[in-house]
């Protein structure tokens, strides 16, 4: 099978090259002219252009595009549609909003385009370890481009799947991302606590490998980070500041909309809020209010 691959960056350069690696013809194009020199090297195929990558694919043709949620994908789409027919598929492999998703698919259903939302998960490990991709959309379509999905997945019949009509893709992965803030933080929370007991003097590497196995608590993310804390327990140089994608926030609306109740995806959400104010407002505000009416004595801040 072949198909067209828009926004080479890491994560869709690393795709090209396991689809290419599968058997696969891939073509490539990215507005950096690097990226798509360096999948050419890789085996792929190159384009310099959306008109030329489409020009290239046979019908029906299947683009996948790895680009930045929100505006990018409509640009990208707008730009798309004067080339492409009906009949052909396009697949978002990006975190789009799954609400962004089912406008676009009902746009380009209009149009006689079928239109996939990808969830991928897998990271810069994709590569080697497969992806695990959720797929939503027309069923039909998702069967048509099957070997695609196989071939990025763990296995055949593993880490991929059908989840349901257009925009359940894009909202299990969103769910996928909240679980994923969780985790992290009961990690991160779990250890620092470890770190703190001074007294006991603890081998955080060695808990962490200790952890990995056989544990109820094992899992790839502790894997990487017990590859992390055997080089330096410290993490000297990392700034305790945490981004955040913005589909933890989505999911956090979409809980409230719903009336569940995800404690502990909100409040991790809400950690990497204040991981990333460097001005901590609301602290000097609590110190300034203690000192007030107790006369508690106030620390000087830059």
């Amino acid at each position: 099978m072949e198909l067209g691959i828009i926004g080479l960056g890491k994560m869709g350069a690393n795709m090209a090259e396991r689809l290419h690696k599968g058997g696969h013809r891939v073509l490539g194009y990215d507005r950096d002219a690097r990226a798509v020199g360096a999948i050419v090297e890789q085996g792929s195929e190159g384009a310099e252009s959306i008109v030329e990558l489409i020009s290239k694919l046979k019908t029906p043709r299947i683009v996948w595009i790895m680009v930045p949620a929100g505006k990018p994908v409509d640009d990208t789409i707008d730009l798309l549609i004067p080339q492409m027919k009906k009949g052909d598929i396009l697949i978002d492999g990006g975190n789009s909003y799954y609400k962004d998703s089912i406008r676009r698919a009902e746009r380009l259903s209009g149009l006689g385009i079928s239109m996939l939302d990808a969830g991928v998960s897998g990271g810069i490990w994709g590569l080697k370890e497969g992806y695990s991709i959720m797929v939503g959309g027309d069923q039909k379509t998702v069967e048509f481009a099957e070997p695609i999905f196989e071939t990025l997945a763990p296995g055949r019949d593993k880490g991929w799947g059908y989840v349901g009509p257009s925009g359940s893709g894009h909202f299990v992965k969103m769910v996928h991302n909240g679980i994923e803030y969780g985790l992290m933080e009961a990690y991160a929370e779990g250890f620092e606590l470890l770190r703190k007991k001074s007294e006991f003097k603890l081998d955080l590497h060695e808990i962490a490998e200790i952890w990995r196995y056989g544990s109820v608590v094992r899992s790839w993310l502790l894997d990487l980070t017990a590859d992390a804390l055997k080089n330096d327990q410290e993490l000297k140089g990392i700034a305790p500041y945490v981004a955040d994608s913005g589909e933890g926030r989505w999911t956090a609306l979409e809980a409230i909309e719903l009336g569940v109740s995800l404690p502990v995806i909100t409040q991790s959400l809400y950690e990497r809020f204040s991981s990333q104010d460097t001005e901590a407002f609301g602290g000097r505000l609590l110190a300034m209010m203690r000192h007030e009416f107790g006369g508690h004595a106030m620390k000087e801040g830059k």
